[in-house]
């Protein structure tokens, strides 16, 4: 699967009182990445919810804070899968500022894990998912 990028405007909202974008915020663009890159896959998580009775929940997040981003920034947001297992699903994601060659501004690497909604038990991710995820170790 090709690299997956979303881009997000910074508002006021999500900086801190020195201007820079609060640094837990840079996991709320990651989440909505996510979700937005299950969607350019065809998949809708309250439908999966709804229907299979599975949810996609982080299991650990590793995140890098490399440079500051501030308030009106364009951000690309990247989910490029690393790793899948049965159940769960390792990405690395980064906050590049749009146009900026400079590299990244925050990296992490998310682990998320399919699961039971009842019961919170790991679920093995259904074939219909890992098909569209192709190229993966």
């Amino acid at each position: 699967m090709a690299l997956f990028r979303w881009d997000v405007r910074v508002y006021y909202e999500d900086t801190d009182s020195v201007g820079v974008v609060y640094y837990a915020n840079y996991l709320r663009f990651m989440e909505r990445a996510r979700t937005e890159w299950m969607r350019s896959l065809g998949f809708e998580q309250d439908r999966l919810l709804a229907e299979q009775g599975i949810l996609f929940a982080v299991r650990s997040a590793c995140v890098d804070y490399l440079r500051p981003a501030r308030f009106n920034d364009r951000l690309d947001v990247t989910v490029d899968v690393r790793r899948r297992g049965r159940a769960s699903l390792t990405l690395e994601q980064a906050v590049l500022r749009h146009g900026d060659s400079a590299g990244p501004l925050c990296t992490g690497t998310i682990r998320i894990a399919c699961i039971e909604a009842a019961t919170f038990s790991p679920q093995p991710i259904p074939d219909t998912i890992l098909k569209e995820i192709v190229n993966v170790g």
